[in-house]
């Protein structure tokens, strides 16, 4: 579906707007876009084989790539094990949707705003005992009917498909899944392994976008 670059770990759609690597993102979100054209898209996980294949610099950059468009956007951490969105946005995690599920605060009092106008942050909260349990549950799933309500778009980090069944079971809920493939690290095997565990759960797979691509330095825009 895409080619993203690398610019790991980063929110360049943030700190550089105009490079090529911001350009791809907003290519991606496009591309999302167009994959239906009888329903929208408005609720997308991002998923990948295994980890360190740049699974949540993607959704973090393709979130802003939505707002930036105008749209008011939701990203949620459901990566309940290893959760990283904290950090990436520099909001505090001590509560989140753990501490949703388990009613111990409401939505409204864990959501964290960030730098991007229209960009809102669901954090994990507190790692559970019982993750999978938690993601699967019918509180979770009457609290996203709540926040469509809220929000044009809302996308999920998620961990690896291959590592635990979390993954799996958020794809269910959603309109779309794009699958990160880390270029030059994956084994195809496995990168098909993980395609066939989706498949299985009936999540609709909109496409794969190409991680880690090498670029020239020119900006987009700039002549060759």
């Amino acid at each position: 579906m895409s080619r993203q670059t690398n610019d790991k770990g980063t929110l360049v759609t943030v700190a550089n707007p105009q490079s090529i690597s911001s350009e791809a993102y907003r290519k991606l979100r496009t591309n999302i876009q167009f994959s239906s054209i009888d329903s929208q898209i408005r609720t997308i996980m991002i998923a990948s084989a295994v980890s360190g294949e740049g699974k949540t610099t993607t959704i973090g950059n393709l979130a802003v790539a939505y707002a930036q468009e105008g749209k008011k956007v939701l990203l949620m951490d459901t990566d309940l094990r290893k959760p990283a969105l904290h950090r990436m946005f520099n909001v505090p995690n001590h509560i989140g949707l753990t501490s949703v599920l388990s009613s111990q605060y409401q939505v409204t009092e864990v959501l964290r705003e960030t730098v991007v106008e229209g960009l809102h942050v669901l954090t994990s909260g507190p790692i559970p005992p019982n993750p999978s349990e938690m993601i699967g549950s019918r509180k979770m799933l009457a609290l996203l009917e709540d926040l469509k309500e809220e929000y044009d778009v809302i996308l999920f980090d998620t961990p690896p498909v291959l590592a635990v069944t979390d993954a799996l079971i958020i794809s269910s809920l959603c309109d779309g899944v794009i699958l990160v493939v880390s270029a030059g690290k994956v084994k195809k095997d496995l990168v098909k392994k993980a395609k066939g565990y989706l498949e299985h759960v009936n999540a609709r797979i909109l496409g794969a976008a190409l991680n880690n691509v090498q670029h020239s330095k020119r900006r987009y825009g700039e002549d060759a």
